[in-house]
C-alpha cells in the first residue's frame, strides 16, 4: 500500500473537527460512530465550543490536539476547508477525510474552492479524500467514519468502493436483511486527491476483502485505473457497476469506427481488459459479489438443476442458456442412483424434479450424487416452501454438501415467511442464495466467467508477437504494410486519360472510387463503380462518378478518382481502431462494407490483443461467427482475419499520434485476407 494512505485505512489516531454535542448534526453522528465503532486507538473532537461528548474533552483549537493523530474527519463549512487543511498540516496531519458539501457539485464558485483545496493538499503533502463523501467503514479494524446510522454493517469479505455517498448509505441499510456483509466501505465523493486508482490498490491488500465491488460515475485516469485493476484482478475478482451508459458524450464521428464507439463501450472493453465484471444492475452486482465471496470457481459451464417442482425447474433451465451455462448430461450411474432414490414419477433427467414430496433426506442424497458427477461443473438448487416439510430442516441438510464440495452450488431459495430460517441458516453458511432461479443462475455465470478469466491469464502473450518493418513513407498504406496487413493498393487518377492509362497497367476487372476527403461513404452518393472491364469503360467511368459525386455534394472537393484491382468473393468484415481520451487505443471488428452501419454489429476490445483475445473479439460478432460458414456462406480464413485484427491493434497502440485508422471493408478469402479500403485521422 502507498505509505501515504496508511493513515486512511491504519490510523494511529483520529481528531473529528467539527464534532457537535447536537444529536440533529453531521458532527455528533461521526463522533458517534467512531467511538461506538469499537476502533482502538486514539479519539479526538474539535469544535468552537469546548465541553465533553463521549466522554471526552472536545478542543478548541487543532494545535490543542495531543498524540497520536494521523487522520482528520472534517465537517465544516466549505468555505472554512482552506483553512482546516492548512491547521491539519500545522499540526502534522497526514491525511484527512472531508465530509462537507459544497464543491465541485455546487457549482462555479464550489469548484474553485475545490481546486484551492487541491493545490493545498499538493504544496503541504496531506492527502485528501473526497470532498462529499460519507468516509470509510473498516468492519474487522473495526472503525467508522462515516456519519451513518448504526448500527455498521456485519462483518463479511466484500469492499464496496463508491463514487456516490449516498448510494454507500442506501447499500448498507439494504445489505442488513440481503444476509451478507462487508469488509471495508470506501466513499470516494469527489476525488480531489485520492482517486479510484489508489483505492482500488489499496483495499485490494486487506486480508479480510475477497472480493472488490465498485460504484463507479467516471474515472479519474483510464490508463492507471486499467494497469491497477488487472494486477488486482488476478488475486482478487473485481464487480463494477459504471453508471452513465447514454451516448450523449460520444465524440462527433469522422468514421465508422467513431460512430459507434460510445464512452460506454470503451468502459465495456477496458473492463473486459483488466477481468472487472460489469454489472447491469445493483441486484446483479451483490448477486455476484456474494457469490464470488463463498463459492469455489467451476471448471466449466455445465450445470446441475435440483428441484421440488418442476416450473422453477424450466425457469432455471432457460436462465442459464441465457446465461451463456448449459444443463449437464448426467451419466448413467447417477441416473441410477436418483432412480432408486426418488418415486417413480419424479424426473432423473437434468433438471432433476423430485416432486412436492421430496425430504430433506432426497434433497441431501440427490444434490450429493449430482455434485459427484464428473460431467456436472456446478449445481443450482431450487427450494420452494415444501409442503410436508419446513424449508429449514432441508437447509440443514444439504448446508454440509455444499460447504465440503469443491463445486459451487447456490440456492434458489423461493417464497418469503415460509421460507425465513432457510434464508438465514443459508446466510450464516455462506451458501449464496438468492429469491429467484434468474438471479441464481446469473451468479453461477459470473462464477464461471471469473474461472475463464484466470484461465485466460495463463495464455497470455507478452509484447508484440511479429516484426515491423519501417515504412517506406508515411502514407496510410505504408504504415499498414509495415505491420504486416496486406492491403490492395490504389492508384489516383485526375483525368479520364489518366484513368485510361492506370487501368492498363492494374489489369482487370476493377473497382473505381470517388477520391474526396469530404465524401465518407461512397455508396450513398453513387461514387464507387465495379467490374470495369476496360480501358474505355475506366475513362467514361471517370466522367460518371464525377458528375455524380458533384450532383450529390456540390460543395465538396473531388481530388479525382481511386483505382484498385477488383478482388470477389469471401466475406466483408470491418476493422477500426480509435483513441479513447480515457482508456487510450481501442481496436473494433464487425460487419463491414455497406452493412457498417445499418447493422452496428461491432465490438470493441482495449489495444493491443493477443490471438485469443481476437478470437472472443469476432466471436462476440454476427460477422466474426460467419466467418466459420453459414448455410449458403462458404467459410473463409478466419486465421487471416484475426491476424489482420491484432496486426492493427499494435498499430493503433504503437502510434499515439494516429487518432483514428479504419479498413472498410477488410475482404477474407477462403485463403488470406485482403484490405480493400482504408483511411486515417489525422
Amino acid at each position: 500500500m502507498d505509505e501515504s494512505l496508511l493513515p486512511f485505512f491504519r490510523p494511529a489516531g483520529i481528531v473529528v473537527v467539527g464534532a457537535s454535542t447536537s444529536a440533529s448534526k453531521l458532527g455528533y453522528g461521526i463522533a458517534r460512530n467512531l467511538t461506538t465503532s469499537g476502533y482502538a486507538g486514539a479519539i479526538h473532537f474539535v469544535s468552537q465550543g469546548a465541553g465533553e461528548l463521549f466522554g471526552r474533552t472536545i478542543h478548541t483549537r487543532l494545535a490543542r490536539v495531543p498524540d497520536p493523530v494521523d487522520l482528520a474527519v472534517l465537517v465544516i463549512p466549505a468555505h472554512s476547508m482552506p483553512a482546516g487543511i492548512r491547521d491539519c498540516a500545522a499540526r502534522g496531519i497526514r491525511a484527512a477525510i472531508i465530509i462537507s458539501a459544497g464543491f465541485r457539485e455546487a457549482g462555479t464558485e464550489g469548484a474553485a474552492l475545490e481546486e484551492t483545496c487541491r493545490e493545498l493538499a499538493r504544496a503541504t503533502g496531506l492527502r485528501l479524500l473526497g470532498p462529499n463523501c460519507i468516509g470509510i467503514i473498516d468492519t474487522h479494524l473495526p472503525l467508522d467514519t462515516s456519519f451513518l446510522q448504526p448500527p455498521m454493517p456485519p462483518r463479511g469479505g466484500i469492499a464496496f468502493i463508491s463514487h456516490s455517498g449516498a448510494f454507500c448509505a442506501a447499500i448498507v441499510d439494504w445489505s442488513r436483511r440481503q444476509g451478507f456483509g462487508f469488509s471495508q466501505i470506501v466513499s470516494l465523493g469527489n476525488q480531489v486527491d485520492v482517486s479510484e486508482v489508489e483505492v482500488l490498490s489499496a483495499v485490494a491488500e486487506d486480508r479480510h476483502t475477497r472480493v472488490i465491488v465498485l460504484y463507479m460515475e467516471g474515472v479519474s485516469d483510464g490508463v492507471r485505473f486499467v494497469r491497477a485493476a488487472r494486477e488486482v484482478s488476478r488475486a482478487k475478482p473485481i464487480v463494477a457497476i459504471k453508471v452513465g451508459r447514454s451516448e450523449s458524450g460520444q465524440r462527433a464521428a469522422s468514421s465508422h469506427t467513431a460512430a459507434m464507439a460510445g464512452s460506454d463501450l470503451a468502459f465495456d472493453a477496458a473492463f473486459a481488459r483488466c477481468g472487472i465484471m460489469r454489472a447491469a444492475t445493483t441486484e446483479q452486482l451483490f448477486d455476484w459479489a456474494r457469490a464470488l465471496e463463498d463459492s469455489p470457481l467451476p471448471a466449466g459451464p455445465r450445470v446441475a438443476v435440483l428441484t421440488n417442482a418442476g416450473g422453477p425447474g424450466v425457469i432455471a433451465a432457460d436462465a442459464l442458456e441465457t446465461q451463456g451455462m448449459r444443463l449437464a448430461a448426467l451419466d448413467d450411474s447417477t441416473r441410477r442412483l436418483l432412480t432408486a432414490r426418488l418415486p417413480a414419477a419424479a424426473s432423473v433427467d437434468n433438471p432433476v424434479d423430485m416432486l412436492a414430496s421430496a425430504s430433506p433426506e432426497d434433497y441431501a442424497s440427490c444434490l450429493d450424487a449430482l455434485l459427484k458427477d464428473t460431467g456436472v461443473d456446478a449445481a443450482l438448487v431450487i427450494l420452494p416452501p415444501p409442503p410436508m416439510h419446513s424449508a429449514e430442516s432441508v437447509a440443514a441438510a444439504i448446508i454440509p454438501i455444499i460447504r465440503v464440495s469443491s463445486k459451487p452450488a447456490v440456492v434458489a431459495l423461493l417464497g418469503s415467511d415460509l421460507t425465513e430460517a432457510a434464508f438465514e441458516a443459508f446466510c450464516a453458511a455462506h451458501v449464496p442464495t438468492y429469491p429467484f432461479p434468474e438471479r441464481a443462475a446469473t451468479a453461477l455465470a459470473a462464477l464461471f466467467r471469473r474461472a475463464t478469466y484466470l484461465g485466460a491469464l495463463s495464455q497470455e502473450t507478452a509484447g508484440r508477437p511479429f516484426d515491423v518493418v519501417a515504412p517506406a513513407s508515411d502514407s496510410t498504406a505504408e504504415l499498414m504494410a509495415a505491420y504486416g496487413i496486406h492491403v490492395i493498393g490504389l492508384r489516383l487518377a485526375t483525368s479520364p486519360q489518366e484513368a485510361a492509362t492506370i487501368s492498363r497497367e492494374l489489369g482487370f476487372p476493377l473497382v473505381m472510387k470517388i477520391a474526396s476527403p469530404a465524401i465518407l461513404h461512397k455508396s450513398d452518393v453513387g461514387g464507387i463503380l465495379l467490374d470495369v472491364k476496360d480501358a474505355e469503360s475506366a475513362a467514361s467511368g471517370y466522367t460518371h462518378l464525377l458528375e455524380a459525386a458533384l450532383a450529390a455534394r456540390p460543395d465538396a472537393h473531388l481530388d479525382g478518382v481511386h483505382l484498385q484491382r477488383q478482388i470477389t468473393g469471401g466475406q466483408e468484415v470491418i476493422l477500426g481502431a480509435l483513441r479513447d481520451p480515457q482508456f487510450g487505443a481501442l481496436v473494433m471488428f464487425g460487419s463491414g462494407g455497406v452493412e457498417a452501419e445499418a447493422l452496428k454489429d461491432v465490438a470493441f476490445a482495449l489495444a493491443p490483443i493477443d490471438a485469443a483475445e481476437a478470437d472472443d473479439l469476432m466471436r462476440r460478432t454476427w460477422a466474426g461467427r460467419r466467418l466459420d460458414g453459414f448455410r449458403g456462406i462458404a467459410p473463409v480464413d478466419k486465421s487471416a482475419a484475426r491476424d489482420a485484427l491484432m496486426r492493427l491493434s499494435w498499430l493503433a497502440f504503437e502510434h499515439p499520434e494516429i487518432d483514428q485508422v479504419e479498413i472498410n471493408p477488410l475482404r477474407v478469402l477462403p485463403a488470406g485476407a485482403f484490405a480493400l479500403d482504408v483511411r486515417r485521422s489525422p
